[in-house]
């Protein structure tokens, strides 16, 4: 399972990949980083163009990535990750609202427990979800570092900004 670390703003970056898709991105000394640098052998070439992605995000010049993903996980975990991918840049939501989107409306909860066990955090924009009161609730890679990707996207969290249509 080929690998690479990648420097950010955040820390390194561990990228995971199986069978030409992104499989997994990671903090890489953070306690939750589920793939572990020994476990994966280093292939930086075969990331090349999600280094360039994930620098172009943190230098402000990207707001969405082009990259195949396959994440793992269950049927529901996959539906909400999915329906977070479209959350726009910039924008926030919650996790009820994301329970109706994916026609589970009672499910804010088993949302909230998809959303913290996303393989691909960051490009499957996890950050973007937030509590139905505005406040940032859980993140996997810790509170600061959502508020510091909400910032990053110029998106303050509030009950009146769940990137939500209107009209």
């Amino acid at each position: 399972m080929p690998s690479a670390r990648i420097p950010s703003p955040l820390g390194d970056l561990l990228l995971v990949a199986e069978g030409g898709a992104l499989t997994g991105l990671y903090v890489a000394d953070h306690p939750r980083c589920v793939a572990r640098d020994d476990e994966a052998a280093d292939d930086s070439e075969a990331f090349s163009d999600a280094r360039r992605q994930l620098e172009e995000y943190f230098a402000g010049e990207r707001t969405g990535f082009d990259l195949r993903l396959e994440p793992r996980g269950t049927p529901f975990q996959r539906r909400v990750w999915y329906a977070v991918l479209a959350i726009p840049y910039g924008c926030t939501t919650t996790y009820g609202e994301i329970a109706r989107r994916i026609d589970s409306p009672n499910s804010a909860r088993a949302v909230g427990a998809a959303n913290g066990r996303n393989p691909i955090s960051l490009i499957i924009p996890c950050h973007r979800v937030i509590g139905a009161g505005g406040g940032l609730t859980g993140y996997g890679w810790g509170t600061d570092v959502k508020a510091w990707l909400l910032r990053h996207e110029q998106a303050a969290p509030s009950p009146n900004d769940h990137g939500e249509e209107t009209g």
